[in-house]
């Protein structure tokens, strides 16, 4: 088994679609960046790559490239599914927390379950979505930002 750990955080700014682990989530702003700039995901996709020993995001999609621009997240990690298959590695788990004071999330949390597995072609029982505040503290308590944690678990093919 191999254990990979993924980071990723962005800017709110007004006049952007806020985009969660490939759910819409209806707010006044959104992430900055390149992509969709789906925090949820692109911590999901450093995970992935990095239990399964293959680099970083930007290696495989950096933001120089104009094919990436307002990409889905969701078509990144389906290219890293693919990526793992290629490399027999199968999915144990996945586990995410995205960090925001506002909006609250708990409401999308089923939603962003069952579109991650479903992309991932594993069992909604293998994703773990969590959601917490700062309270206050830090950018993502001051509204500034949303970050996002994840892990995955990946078992070599038998």
């Amino acid at each position: 088994m191999r254990v990979g750990n993924g980071f990723d955080a962005h800017p709110l700014q007004p006049g952007r679609k806020l985009i969660l682990g490939g759910v819409h989530v209806p707010y006044e702003k959104g992430l900055a960046g390149h992509s969709d700039s789906d925090v949820a995901t692109h911590a999901i996709i450093e995970a992935l790559l990095g239990a399964s020993g293959a680099g970083d995001i930007g290696r495989y999609f950096p933001p120089s490239d104009a094919r990436y621009k307002d990409v889905s997240s969701l078509e990144l990690l389906a290219q890293v599914r693919n990526l793992l298959i290629q490399r027999k590695w199968r999915i144990g788990n996945i586990d995410v927390t995205i960090v925001a004071e506002r909006p609250r999330l708990s409401p999308y949390v089923p939603e962003i379950r069952k579109r991650l597995a479903a992309i991932l072609r594993i069992d909604e029982g293998q994703v773990n979505v969590k959601s917490k505040s700062t309270n206050g503290l830090g950018y993502e308590g001051k509204g500034e930002g949303i970050s996002a944690y994840a892990v995955a678990l990946l078992e070599p093919k038998r």
